[in-house]
């Protein structure tokens, strides 16, 4: 399989065009790639809730970000190589993770959103126009560090080649790219991501159950000194008031999507449901935290961008139920968005009615987004397994007997 997706559009500038064609020739000059390959997991897909971890909430029918109508998430997975560290050749552990708010099918249809940055230690691009403008167009890429540049531009070479200009012409974009450090395990200096691999990423969004654990832009990483990645959580949420009027009937319910790609804390600082798990489970991989968490928070409620920047702030405090203070070497990046209001950002009509509900209403989503943001946190270690990397570097993933036998312990556990 290929990834090479770039075709030219008539009203590119010169700059652009000049951008496309490097693209163009530099995909091909390389032989073709099979498809990324797929990691092995050394056992069944196992949660947290399979371990009879006691979570408050009710979780959607996948508990994921995909419980939310119409959010699509893809990944592309890069692992070869072992041993001694080659830069530029390897070994590899790394990958991205794209995730289209309205899926393919509605991909230039902007939503609504809002951005919150509880530390600066990392980056997303794009957050200036989501601040200045109130709305996220296109996909969410999630990658590694040094990998942020070459998947911003293969976000905007797909978007052109696959949707031309909008309406008025104009054919550019600012894509929303966020990234974690993964260099304990992966050769983050040889630039291993390539166009056709956001491509893939993006091409390969589905619906439904998604993967966990060490996939996509989370393949690499470490969360409090145990192999992190990616992990997410949903939860169901009914607002009292808000339905059809003078109905007997419960409620409108909402879904609160949340998807993390977790790489932060020390181990001593790991609590689970209030237990001090990584204060009992020895071990360490740093001297001092290098990570970073990225949060992707997703809900159907009508909710306009201010609201969405509170709502954004509130998976501060999932984060920090697990046991995260936030070090100064940590970036974590929070983006939360709405799928609601369709064509909200349309330029005809000039005048449109849009959907909202009160701010005193939102407590139920405040409580509902810090519940999923715990949870996906705690899925992201526990559905993975142990990584052998870059100079034999090893880190070992959360063991599930010691986690059982710790809640058993301490009558955490229903079980």
């Amino acid at each position: 399989m290929t990834y090479r997706t770039y075709r030219t559009h008539a009203t590119y500038t010169p700059a652009r065009l000049l951008l496309l064609l490097w693209l163009i020739l530099d995909s091909s000059a390389r032989e073709p790639i099979p498809a990324p390959p797929k990691v092995e997991t050394q056992t069944k897909t196992v949660r947290a809730r399979d371990l009879a971890i006691p979570f408050d909430g009710i979780p959607g029918k996948f508990n994921a970000i995909t419980d939310v109508p119409g959010v699509e998430v893809g990944y592309t997975t890069l692992i070869s190589g072992e041993g001694k560290l080659e830069v530029g050749k390897g070994p590899v552990r790394t990958g991205v993770t794209a995730i289209l708010p309205r899926g393919r099918e509605a991909m230039n249809d902007p939503v609504f959103a809002g951005y919150f940055s509880l530390n600066g230690n990392g980056e997303m691009t794009g957050t200036a126009w989501v601040e200045e403008r109130g709305f996220l167009e296109g996909p969410i890429v999630l990658t590694n560090t040094h990998s942020v540049g070459v998947a911003r531009d293969a976000v905007i070479a797909w978007r052109l080649s696959h949707g031309g200009p909008d309406a008025e012409g104009f054919a550019w974009s600012l894509p929303l790219v966020a990234e974690t450090w993964d260099g304990w395990l992966n050769d983050v200096d040889g630039f291993h991501v390539r166009p056709e691999h956001v491509a893939h990423a993006i091409e390969s969004v589905h619906s439904g159950a998604i993967e966990e654990g060490s996939v996509g832009g989370g393949t690499g990483i470490i969360c409090y000194e145990f192999k992190g990645g990616t992990g997410t959580a949903s939860r169901v949420v009914s607002v009292a008031g808000i339905g059809d009027p003078g109905s007997s009937a419960s409620p409108h319910p909402f879904i609160i999507g949340v998807l993390v790609q977790a790489n932060c804390g020390r181990r001593p600082q790991l609590t689970i449901r209030g237990l001090e798990v990584g204060k009992k489970i020895l071990g360490s991989v740093y001297k001092r935290e290098t990570g970073s968490i990225i949060i992707v928070v997703a809900t159907d409620a009508p909710l306009l961008p201010h609201q969405l920047k509170r709502l954004a702030r509130r998976a501060s405090l999932g984060l920090a139920r697990t046991g995260s203070v936030s070090g100064d070497g940590s970036g974590d990046l929070f983006i939360a968005f709405s799928t609601a209001n369709p064509h909200a950002a349309d330029t005809k009509p000039p005048i449109r009615t849009i959907e909202t509900m009160p701010n005193d209403l939102m407590d139920p989503l405040f409580t509902a987004t810090v519940e999923a943001t715990e949870e996906a946190i705690i899925n992201a270690l526990v559905d993975n397994h142990d990584m052998i990397g870059r100079d034999n570097h090893k880190v070992e993933a959360l063991p599930h007997d010691r986690l059982r036998a710790l809640f058993q312990k301490h009558n955490h556990s229903p079980n």
